[in-house]
């Protein structure tokens, strides 16, 4: 595979990191938990581009995972004003890139799903662990969601933070049985930042009591 394929899927993890960060930076100086717009335009940008890459490696589970959350950072941007400030033409792009590609990838779902359940190299208990851990890694968006639509506000409430650790958790202790380096590295920076979150959010809380 070209490297330049390469580049993209490491410049869209790029992004990911670059979310937390920001997002952490500014809790820790508001005091507070914060869900800035730099974090849903750096987690649209990754998103995005993680979709080029799972296209262009014929990846039909990176498409999945990621269709979870896209349109909901879309959501977020459009509740904090971004989204409408956009070029028309620019979020009919991204609109409607990933149905395209999700919609050629979903060609070979079958075959897709028939190696991955067919892998010797991982046995069906730990292939279980490690979907789950996923599964909960990316439905912590759908209760940020569902929270915000409830308050009327792009939110990241304690809920989202406690299923980020246990996700995140599950996937570090399934990078570890496998040997993954990648995975064990990716979400232990992210894992600090999480309880860091709860942290801040337990102690702005007590305070305004």
């Amino acid at each position: 595979m070209s490297w330049w394929i390469y580049a993209i899927g490491f410049l869209a993890q790029a992004f990911f990191s670059a979310r937390i960060l920001v997002q952490w930076i500014l809790s820790e100086r508001a005091k507070q938990v914060v869900s800035p717009a730099a974090y849903w335009v750096c987690s649209l940008a990754g998103s995005y581009l993680l979709f080029v890459y799972g296209w262009l490696r014929d990846d039909f589970a990176i498409i999945l995972g990621q269709s979870v959350s896209y349109y909901i950072y879309l959501w977020n941007l459009n509740a904090k004003g971004v989204w409408r400030r956009m070029p028309s033409l620019l979020r009919l792009l991204l609109l409607f890139t990933p149905l395209v590609i999700g919609g050629g990838i979903a060609r070979n779902a079958a075959a897709f799903f028939s190696t991955f359940l067919a892998n010797d190299e991982v046995p069906l208990w730990l292939l279980l662990f490690g979907s789950a851990g996923q599964l909960i890694f990316s439905l912590r968006f759908v209760y940020q969601w569902f929270c915000s639509v409830r308050r009327h506000e792009s939110v990241l409430p304690a809920g989202f933070w406690i299923l980020s650790l246990l996700g995140s958790g599950m996937i570090v202790l399934y990078g570890v049985v496998r040997h993954d380096p990648v995975l064990i590295l990716g979400q232990s920076v992210g894992f600090v930042a999480y309880a860091r979150n709860l942290f801040i959010g337990k102690k702005f809380h007590d305070a305004k009591e």
